[in-house]
């Protein structure tokens, strides 16, 4: 009987080619993908599934409240790890963490590396794999070092015994590689190329053994048997027992949720990515549903090819059951062969699909749960996509069938109808979604910034970078290919360093608690920013001469004095501090708030960045081979290397630029499978149709009047689809840019750009095959008449 049931399903797909190929065509550019999403949502939700700890593994953030608003931070106290493993009962491992980068110098080779400083906890905490060496000897010297297989193998050569090996860190100081571990996953949150013992490191560093000084990440391990709530209760009031009068509390936060949940707004956790990986999840089942629309349509617009098979099988003693189960293991296989395809269509796209997401993920054949998904998908394709068809089918009355009595199909031109609306209706709502995302962070990138980022090059500073400023700055300036260079203690995108406990006179109350951001700067870095001062004046060269001064942003300025600030004092405890300078605010820190204020010290020594800003009519690939030979020159021991803040200033919209261009990629993708569905239907329409078509071209409908009688019912249903996909648009729209201070305003052009695109793409996907039946010769449609 199954025999018989796939003979008859081959033979109708060899039968019908032309419609057998929409279906598994567009099955299978819906299974694809699905299966595309599915793999990356994959890859999100087993982020750090590798650590056997993960379940009891936490990271401790931060609660700090600000002008009455609670803020969530990623520091602790130096000393709290180690406070929190002796006094909390049930946490066995405790470690601090600090990353950073050095350059590495082996023998004539030289690598930039970055990695972690951390307590001996770390080991344990994160299960690493020791490959060369053992976790119980890694951390036994101050001068210890720990490298992952990669990086060892890019220092020594793959293979090569690393444990005893010297590096040399930074031009100064040397360690002695105690370890080689495995390599962690790409899809893990912690990630280093070196790990070295914490202690040394902090040893001459106060502020890490500060209680008042949030300056490390704290990691903890819970012991199974204990309750992590009781815990979190403890850890909560530990900050309060050490530093007196401290609202700021620490808080636990699982590594479960380190990637998928990390983000906080009034110190409570609102989501993060998770709302991405839900979102194309559902895009992934929309797509599917929407391919499997397609089969429904055409199965049974074309109910009356098969209606005197049903009827002939009805008479011959087939039960309406079997008639079910011979249709749905028909779609059953269309479906098999869908996936087939779809394997191989994942496989040539996987690559470039890799590269948009920034991932490398694999097709996985060799697991069996991918097996089982494939195996998943297509049952629910074929299932979903045969049920109507099938009990449709089957419903014939043969006596009706066999006299050429046509059925009654008004209800199965309904449904099919509803389809049509549905399909178009969710790839309109798709649609509008990518127009609404990009234009929010076009509209967050194009705003207002406070410095010009175009054109502007910043470069860690190390070695003698500070110490020979001034020739590099010199010799830069005289290539002509360079206006200006300046430091800065802290990349000019990034929160940096904060603090609060500024007074002034007339101080309102509420300004008592208001977070300052500090900047060490010299004197030419404003200007090689492209900030503006708008009052009072600049540094001078000589930052003896500003050991007392600030400068401050605008907004700050305002709070002082709405007249003018410069001259103001502001207070330190009873530090006193002068204003000689207002800058417009600029923009830093979370992209889409409002940044808070800043000042601006005059102290170069403390510089971490160097900016130089290209001139306009200089070639870009000049100016940086100028700049490289000047720091060849003067910082012979580093080698050259630069970051562009403009390309910085885009990586703080991965996510979101990463959710507009799969939006965008999978919109065209779900209206090109509703559109081959629509050709199917149309040149069905158009065969039924034909004799129709030939009488009215005898007398004398013209090729246009043809083509508007078989496309306005088709557009019709377009235009339905574009009266339910607009409120439900808007509705998801605006709820998404709720989670955005700086969001746009959702405009009526945005749906009728989305409508007359749709609009565009029916018609002419219905015109094609309009047209072609409008234009054949009606001798031949009336001949067999």
């Amino acid at each position: 009987m199954f025999k018989n049931y796939f003979k008859i399903a081959f033979r109708s797909l060899l039968k019908n080619k032309g419609y057998s190929f929409l279906n598994i065509f567009g099955l299978a550019m819906g299974i694809t993908c699905a299966s595309l999403i599915f793999l990356w949502v994959e890859d999100e939700v087993n982020y750090d599934a590798i650590f056997p700890n993960k379940e009891q593994v936490y990271y401790l953030p931060t609660n700090q409240q600000y002008n009455g608003e609670w803020r969530t931070f990623t520091s602790t106290p130096g000393p709290m790890a180690e406070a929190l493993k002796k006094e909390v009962p049930g946490i066995v491992n405790a470690t601090r963490v600090r990353d950073e980068e050095h350059l590495f110098t082996i023998d004539e080779k030289s690598f930039y590396k970055k990695g972690y400083y951390a307590d001996n906890d770390f080991i344990n905490i994160f299960s690493l794999s020791f490959i060369q060496g053992n976790a119980q000897t890694a951390f036994g010297r101050t001068n210890a070092i720990i490298l992952t297989n990669e990086t060892a193998s890019q220092f020594f050569g793959e293979g090569n015994n690393a444990i005893g090996r010297i590096l040399k860190v930074d031009q100064t100081t040397t360690y002695t590689v105690t370890g080689v571990v495995a390599d962690f996953p790409e899809n893990v949150t912690v990630k280093f190329n070196w790990l070295a013992p914490f202690e040394p490191y902090a040893k001459d560093k106060e502020y890490l053994q500060e209680w008042e000084n949030n300056s490390v990440d704290t990691y903890i391990q819970l012991d199974k048997k204990v309750d992590a709530a009781v815990v979190n209760t403890t850890v909560k009031k530990f900050l309060q027992t050490k530093v007196e009068d401290s609202d700021t509390y620490a808080f636990m936060h699982s590594m479960l949720d380190w990637r998928l949940r990390d983000n906080f707004e009034g110190g409570v956790q609102v989501g993060g990515r998770i709302v991405y990986v839900n979102l194309f999840s559902v895009i992934a089942w929309i797509i599917l549903i929407i391919a499997c629309i397609n089969f429904m349509n055409l199965s049974t617009a074309r109910s009356a090819k098969r209606a005197n098979e049903v009827g002939v099988r009805k008479v011959l003693g087939a039960g309406r059951k079997r008639l079910i189960f011979q249709f749905i293991t028909e779609s059953l296989v269309i479906a098999s062969i869908a996936t087939l395809v779809s394997i191989l269509l994942v496989f040539l796209v996987l690559p470039q699909f890799n590269i948009i997401i920034e991932k490398q993920l694999g097709m996985g054949l060799t697991n069996p749960i991918h097996w089982l998904v494939l195996l998943g998908i297509t049952i629910f394709c074929g299932v979903f996509a045969g049920c109507y068809p099938a009990f449709y089918l089957s419903s014939f009355l043969p006596v009706t069938v066999l006299k050429g009595i046509s059925s009654n199909q008004k209800g199965s031109v309904f449904i099919r109808k509803g389809l049509v609306v549905t399909q178009f209706a969710a790839s309109i709502v798709l649609i509008i979604c990518t127009i609404v995302v990009y234009k929010q962070v076009q509209h967050v990138k194009n705003r207002q910034l406070g410095y010009n980022k175009s054109n502007l090059i910043t470069m860690n500073v190390r070695g003698d970078m500070v110490k020979n400023y001034t020739a590099i700055k010199q010799e830069m300036l005289a290539t002509g290919l360079i206006d200006n260079v300046g430091l800065n203690s802290y990349n000019t995108l990034s929160i940096g360093n904060n603090g609060s406990g500024a007074t002034w006179s007339g101080m309102a109350d509420e300004n008592n608690e208001m977070l300052i951001s500090f900047r060490y700067i010299n004197s030419d870095f404003l200007s090689t920013a492209g900030m503006e001062i708008i009052d009072g004046r600049n540094f001078k060269p000589k930052p003896e001469l500003d050991s007392v001064n600030f400068i401050i942003t605008e907004s700050f300025a305002k709070l002082i004095d709405p007249v003018s600030a410069v001259g103001k004092s502001i207070y330190f405890g009873e530090d006193r501090y002068n204003v000689v300078g207002v800058v417009k605010d600029f923009l830093y820190g979370d992209m889409y708030g409002k940044s808070d204020p800043v000042i601006f010290l005059n102290a170069p020594t403390e510089a971490q960045y160097m900016y130089v800003r290209i001139a306009k009519t200089a070639d870009t690939k000049n100016a940086i081979t100028a700049m490289a030979s000047v720091m060849q020159k003067n910082n012979a021991a580093f080698p050259f290397e630069y970051e562009f803040v403009d390309d910085a200033f885009n990586q703080k919209f991965k996510s979101e630029m990463l959710v507009g261009t799969l939006s965008k990629l999978f919109a065209i993708l779900a209206i090109l499978i509703s559109c081959l569905g629509l050709f199917g239907l149309a040149a069905y329409t158009s065969e039924q149709r034909s004799k129709e078509i030939g009488v009215r071209k005898v007398l004398g409908a013209s090729v246009a009047n043809i083509v508007n009688l078989l496309s306005k019912d088709f557009i019709r249903l377009v235009i339905l689809s574009i009266a339910i996909a607009i409120p439900l648009a808007w509705w998801a729209m605006s709820s998404w840019l709720q989670s955005y201070a700086y969001r746009i305003n959702i405009q009526w052009w945005m749906f009728a750009l989305a409508g007359l695109g749709a609009i565009t793409i029916a018609m002419l996907t219905v015109s094609f095959q309009a047209i072609k039946a409008a234009v054949n010769n009606p001798v031949k449609s009336l001949r067999t008449e």
